[in-house]
C-alpha cells in the first residue's frame, strides 16, 4: 500500500498543483508534520490489540523516525494543549548519549519531527522532555536497568534493543514500569540481532512487527552508500542483518551454521548441466497456511575435483495463496530457469499436487516423491554436502538461510514449518544424491 505522499509524488504536475492549491494556509503548514501522509507502511503501527510493536529494519530504513513519530502520536492531543493517550513515556537506548543525540536531538528524533506549537522542551537536569500539554518523556540507559525501578509509565520507546548491553535486565525492568493507563504500549526500533531478549519478545502473542530493508528509505539515502554496502555485504550474514533487517537466528546444534552458509556464497553462476524446481506444498489453504516452499537448484561437474557441485539459484517460495496460486508460482519458476524437472513432495496432497501443477501447465515434467523418513533424516545428508563445500548459494536466499540455521538434530527450532528448507532438501537430493550414485534417502517415487 502506498502512502499519500508516494501517490502525490508520482502524480502529474497538474495533479500535484491542484492538491496543494486545495489546501488552506493552515493545512499547508501542517502537512510536513502529518506523518500518516508521508510514512512508509512499515513505519505505521499495526491495527489491533497489541502491547509491543517491533520495527525490524536495515540501517537507514527509517526506524528512528518511526519511533519518534509514534511517541508524538501517543503524547499529543488534537490541539496543542490537549492531552494524548500517554502522559509519561520512557525513552530507553543503549546509553544516555544515544537517547539524547539520536532519539531526541537527532535528525530523525523527536524534536526534529515536532511542529512549533507542540515542541517539547529538554530539561537537562531531569533528563526529560516536557510537552506544552504536560506530557513527559524521561531518558534511560540500558547500562543501568536499576534506574527503571520506581518510575512508572503508560508508554515506552526502546531503540536498538538488539545491542543493549544488559538487554534482558533492562527490558524486564521496563515491563514492570509500564503499568499506567488502561493499556500501556511500547515501540521497539532495532536492527535485528541474534540475542535472546529480542527473540523471546518476537515470539510473544502480544507482539506485532513490521519490517523493511534499507532500500525502503532509499529516497533519503545517498545512492553511493547503497551501491557500496550492497556490493560489499549482499548475501552475507552482516548484509542480512544490517541491510535486509532479517534476524538470522542460529540455534545450538543447527545442521547449518552461519559460517557454513557464508562460505557457500557464489559469485558468477556457471552454466548448469541440470536444473530442478522442488516444491513442498502447504498443508492448509489461505493466508493463515504455511508457506509453499519452492526452491530452484542446478548442478554442474566441478572439473578441478571431478565431482558434481550444486548451486541453489532461487527461493521462489510463496505464502497465502491457494493451490492454483502456488502451482502458478512453481510453473513460472520452472519456465524462468528452463528447469529439466519439478520435484514435488506429495505427503500432504497425494495425486492432487501433480494434478494441480498440470492444470496450470499440462506439459510440466513432474516427479512426485513421498517421504518415508523424517525431515531431519532427509536433511542430514544434504547438510553433509555443505560441510564438504559441494553446495553454493546465489544471492537473495536470506529467508531460506534463516530457516536453515534453525534446523537441528532435535527438529526445527522455529515457528511454523520449515517449508523452504524442505524444498531445498528435495532439490539437492534430486541433483546430488539420487542422481550421482551416493547414498540415496528412502524416497518412494510415485
Amino acid at each position: 500500500m502506498r502512502s499519500g505522499a508516494a501517490w502525490i509524488a508520482s502524480a502529474p504536475v497538474a495533479v500535484q498543483t491542484r492538491f496543494l492549491d486545495s489546501l488552506d494556509r493552515g493545512e499547508r503548514l501542517a502537512l510536513p508534520f502529518l506523518f500518516d501522509f508521508w510514512a512508509h507502511p512499515h513505519q505505521l503501527p499495526p491495527e489491533g490489540d497489541w502491547r509491543t510493536w517491533v520495527i525490524l529494519g536495515g540501517r537507514g530504513a527509517g526506524k528512528t523516525r518511526a519511533g519518534a513519530e509514534w511517541v508524538r502520536s501517543m503524547v499529543e492531543g488534537p490541539r496543542p494543549m490537549d492531552t494524548g493517550r500517554c502522559k509519561r513515556v520512557a525513552l530507553v537506548g543503549e546509553t544516555l548519549d544515544q537517547v539524547r543525540e539520536v532519539m531526541i536531538f537527532g535528525d530523525s528524533g523527536i524534536l526534529s519531527c515536532s511542529p512549533p506549537d507542540r515542541m517539547p522542551k529538554w530539561v537537562s537536569g531531569r533528563q526529560c522532555l516536557v510537552w506544552p500539554n504536560g506530557a513527559e518523556a524521561m531518558a534511560f540507559s540500558a547500562f543501568n536497568p536499576e534506574s527503571l525501578r520506581g518510575p512508572q509509565f503508560d508508554g515506552a520507546w526502546a531503540d536498538e534493543l538488539g545491542k543493549w548491553p544488559k538487554g534482558r535486565e533492562t527490558w524486564d525492568q521496563l515491563q514492570f514500569a509500564l503499568r499506567l493507563g488502561e493499556a500501556p504500549r511500547a515501540c521497539v526500533t532495532t536492527t535485528p540481532r541474534n540475542v535472546e531478549v529480542l527473540k523471546s519478545l518476537l515470539e510473544l502473542p502480544s507482539t506485532v512487527r513490521t519490517h523493511a530493508p534499507t532500500e525502503a528509505n532509499r529516497a533519503h539515502l545517498a545512492s553511493s552508500f547503497l551501491a557500496e554496502v550492497r556490493a560489499r555485504y549482499a548475501g552475507t550474514q552482516m548484509g542480512m542483518q544490517e541491510l535486509d533487517g532479517i534476524l538470522v537466528d542460529q540455534v545450538d546444534g543447527a545442521l547449518w551454521s552461519i559460517e557454513m552458509l557464508d562460505a557457500a556464497r557464489a559469485g558468477r553462476m556457471p552454466e548448469m548441466s541440470r536444473v530442478v524446481v522442488a516444491v513442498d506444498p502447504p498443508a492448509g489453504d489461505g493466508k493463515a497456511s504455511d508457506a509453499c516452499g519452492i526452491v530452484v537448484a542446478g548442478v554442474v561437474m566441478d572439473g578441478a575435483l571431478g565431482t558434481w557441485r550444486s548451486y541453489v539459484l532461487e527461493d521462489a517460495s510463496v505464502q497465502g495463496l491457494g493451490p492454483t496460486g502456488w502451482a502458478t508460482a512453481v510453473c513460472e519458476a520452472a519456465q524462468r530457469w528452463k528447469a529439466d524437472r519439478v520435484v514435488a513432495e506429495v505427503n500432504q496432497g497425494g495425486a492432487m499436487v501433480s494434478t494441480v501443477l498440470h492444470t496450470v501447465d499440462p506439459m510440466l515434467p513432474v516427479r512426485s516423491v513421498h517421504a518415508t523418513r523424517g525431515k531431519i533424516a532427509r536433511a542430514e545428508p544434504v547438510a553433509a554436502l555443505y560441510e564438504q563445500g559441494r553446495v553454493s548459494h546465489a544471492r537473495g536466499l536470506e529467508q531460506l538461510e534463516a530457516q536453515m540455521c534453525r534446523m537441528t538434530n532435535g527438529g526445527y527450532q522455529g515457528q511454523g514449518s520449515p517449508d523452504r528448507v524442505d524444498a531445498l532438501v528435495w532439490a539437492i537430493t534430486e541433483l546430488m544424491l539420487n542422481q550421482q550414485g551416493q547414498a540415496e534417502p528412502k524416497v518412494r517415487v510415485l
